[in-house]
């Protein structure tokens, strides 16, 4: 539905945030969180306590899936 700059900008215009960034690799987590002075490090619950390793640097949260929403869902009905 949304380009990933759009999706940068709606989250970087949340009152709750200080900035924003794409994550183009798993692996330069840790690094990203570093270089960019990340407070906290958002995950969905699916991931949960698959980060718990950056708590050393950060504080680690894991958000709550939207009951009942599939993204997967939603974009094959906008394709239609």
């Amino acid at each position: 539905m949304f380009s990933e700059s759009e999706r940068i900008s709606i989250i970087k215009a949340l009152r709750c945030v200080n900035g924003a960034f794409l994550e183009e690799s798993l692996e330069l987590k840790r690094q990203y969180i570093l270089e960019h002075h990340a407070d906290i490090l958002a995950m969905g619950n699916d991931w949960s306590g698959k980060f718990d390793e950056f708590g050393d640097i950060c504080r680690v949260v894991y958000l709550e899936r939207t009951p009942a929403i599939s993204t997967t869902a939603v974009i094959e009905k906008i394709r239609l």
